[in-house]
């Protein structure tokens, strides 16, 4: 069995705990995630099974989009409520929609970001979360993200007992983007510390929350025997690159991992990678080496004989 599963996570589970569930009820060991979400954290989480997996880094580099809610007035070591408090500053005069949303303005397009230090981003083979944890020192690194938009969904929330403020958002950004640093450093903009207080995510890998499966859907499907009416075929990962369906010649010397001419993918040049198709299913991607002036294999994805 071979696909995508739009797995909806719930919270109180790791992205792992998915991973091992879907191994059991599948009966594969072949089975990854494409984006870690935090356990306190539920939404969209796509799944890979079976040759599929050989996807995963692609299906990762499609947008994803979280809603969510941040608190303004103090700050955590995890920059999320699982975090011990490390600043507070009590919000006595609330910030007005038209000051948030221009603090938001600030944190759009193509930015430099470092990533919370409790985060399994690893540093001289080490999580960033295990030095974190040992209270040793580390130089943490800094990933360059993009956010296509980060707006309010609905006016803010001033709690004048507690002296906080909360915003609700909606953000769309590319991979690697870690949204509680985000809240962080809009509390920067607005010179308050904050924190991430709640976060879903709508839709990654180009699926959409309402399109998830939750596991007790998928136990009852693997009892019906329908599991793989659930599966998206690996192919919806690489919509964005051309598609070339391969003659017979061409097949043969693409299960053996030959080069095709720049004259073979006429209908494809120049574009830089090529996903090429047979049976009507993807096999492979290529990629266009200009010096030789050829096509040569970048990722294998699905070689056997068979109809799935």
């Amino acid at each position: 069995m071979n696909g995508i599963l739009p797995l909806y996570k719930e919270r109180g589970m790791t992205s792992n705990d998915c991973v091992f569930k879907c191994r059991k009820i599948f009966k594969m060991r072949r089975i990854g995630h494409s984006g870690t979400l935090d356990p306190t954290v539920d939404g969209v989480l796509p799944i890979c099974i079976g040759s599929a997996t050989k996807v995963v880094n692609y299906l990762m580099d499609s947008g994803k989009i979280y809603t969510g809610e941040i608190t303004l007035g103090f700050a955590t070591t995890t920059e999320d409520l699982e975090g011990e408090r490390v600043a507070q500053q009590d919000i006595t005069t609330p910030f007005n929609a038209a000051e948030i949303a221009a603090a938001m303005n600030k944190l759009t397009g193509e930015m430099i970001q470092i990533p919370p230090l409790y985060s399994a981003i690893k540093v001289k083979g080490r999580r960033l979360y295990d030095y974190a944890r040992a209270g040793d020192p580390v130089e943490r690194p800094k990933r360059k993200i993009q956010v296509d938009y980060f707006k309010q969904v609905k006016p803010p929330v001033f709690d004048a007992e507690k002296k906080e403020q909360r915003l609700y958002f909606e953000v769309g950004c590319g991979k690697g983007t870690y949204i509680r640093t985000l809240a962080v450093d809009l509390g920067k903009k607005l010179g308050v510390p904050a924190v991430m207080s709640d976060l879903t995510r709508l839709a990654s890998g180009g699926f959409t929350i309402g399109q998830a499966i939750t596991l007790e859907q998928l136990h009852k499907a693997a009892d019906d025997g329908t599991l793989s009416q659930y599966l998206v075929d690996a192919d919806h990962a690489l919509r964005k690159f051309p598609h070339h369906s391969l003659t017979s010649a061409q097949w043969k010397k693409v299960k053996n991992g030959g080069f095709l001419s720049e004259a073979e993918l006429k209908d494809c040049f120049p574009a830089p990678q090529v996903v090429l198709m047979n049976s009507g299913r993807a096999r492979c991607i290529y990629r266009l080496n200009l010096e030789k002036n050829r096509y040569q294999p970048e990722q294998m994805i699905d070689l056997a004989e068979g109809e799935h």
